[in-house]
This record gives structure tokens, C-alpha cells and sequence, in this order.
């Protein structure tokens, strides 16, 4: 199957027509958000510190920032795709009003158990390369961070930077990770390590 996805304020990298620019693939929530199991009600949107902030500042340094997002609620019976969609506004709009903004939020409604199998459930890389396609993204450049192991997997099979945050489940899966993936205390911290990682390549 091929993963359901929203973009939202999609921009394209217009630097000098560079090319393909990377990205940072964040994990929705208990990464950015605090983790609440099953989110279906915009009202229980509620953004972890530091998050906007992260946000804003990656944008500021020229990468492109995705949401990427496992949503087998949907599949399960749990909610429906309409109260995803209203939680997805309400995220980017949280966003928006604290002057930040996502170039794209990609989902999975899917779950082995009640759909089958899919390119798109993480860890498979489904909804990133379909991202990679939509936004012009250079995926070997990219960063992918979340707080789960299956967060971290695709940015090892697509040649990226695996960092797992210890928000949401990160300090359960700290030790199941695979060892080239960077582990950090939360997002804000996370967009630290990579600005100061462009930073010292450049």
C-alpha cells in the first residue's frame, strides 16, 4: 500500500535553484508533541518544550522539516481519519502561531494486523521517499528523530542520522537502538547537535 499523506505549507528550496535540500524527519508524538496514546481530540494537542523553538530553528538554518507519522488508530477503529486530520491542523496551526511551520506531515493509517502489510508503516521508508519526492529532499543528508526504535531504522536504511529523543518512549527503547544513533535528552536538543553538526562541516 502506499502511505496517505497531508503536505502542508510545502516549500520549495529556491537558494540559487540548489537542488535537493536535506531534511529532518521528526516523529510526532512524544517527540514533538507529549505523548498521549491514541491523540484524537485537537484539544489534547500539547507541545513538548522546546519543540516551536527546534522548529523555527532548523527552518531558519535551510533544512526542510517533515513530520513523519505511524497512525494505526485508524486502522484499529480507534478514531477516524477526519479526527487525524482535525489533530493535524491543529498541530500546524499551534505552529504557526508561534511563527514555525512544517514543510509536510506524513501518515500511516495502517496496521499489519487489521490492513496488511505496507511500504509506509515505520520503520519501513514509504512515507520518506515519498516526501524525498514531493519536497526535493536529499535523504542521505537527512536527519531522523523520534523516541522510538522504529523512528531511528529508516534514517539507517536511507543512509541518514538516526537520533533518538528521551521524550515520549525514548529512555524505554535508549538501549535497543542500534549503536550509530545519537541519543539526546528532546527535540530542542536534537536540532542543537544538527546545527552544530552543519555548523562544523561547513
Amino acid at each position: 500500500m502506499m502511505p496517505r499523506l497531508r503536505t502542508h505549507s510545502a516549500q520549495r528550496w529556491t537558494v540559487a535553484e540548489a537542488g535537493v535540500r536535506p531534511a529532518v524527519f521528526v516523529d510526532r508524538d512524544g517527540t514533538l508533541l507529549q505523548e498521549k496514546e491514541y491523540l484524537a481530540d485537537p484539544a489534547g494537542v500539547e507541545m513538548l518544550p522546546g519543540a516551536m523553538e527546534a522548529v523555527r530553528a532548523l527552518k531558519d538554518g535551510g533544512f526542510a522539516v517533515v513530520v513523519v507519522t505511524n497512525q494505526s488508530g485508524i486502522a484499529r477503529g480507534l478514531y477516524t481519519l477526519e479526527a487525524y486530520e482535525a489533530v493535524a491542523a491543529r498541530v500546524n496551526e499551534v505552529l504557526r502561531e508561534h511563527g514555525a511551520t512544517v514543510d509536510g506531515t506524513y501518515f500511516c493509517p495502517h496496521h499489519p494486523e487489521v490492513t496488511g502489510d505496507c511500504d509506509c508503516r515505520k520503520p519501513g521508508t514509504g512515507m520518506y521517499q515519498a516526501a524525498a519526492e514531493e519536497l526535493d529532499l536529499d535523504l542521505a543528508r537527512s536527519y531522523y528523530v523520534g523516541d522510538k526504535v522504529t523512528d531511528v531504522l529508516p534514517g539507517i536504511a536511507l543512509g541518514g542520522v538516526p537520533i533518538l529523543v528521551c521524550t515520549g518512549y525514548g529512555a524505554e527503547h535508549e538501549a535497543t537502538v542500534p549503536r550509530e544513533t545519537r541519543v539526546v535528552q528532546d527535540f530542542s536538543e536534537a536540532a542543537q547537535l544538527i546545527l552544530s553538526a552543519v555548523g562544523n562541516a561547513g
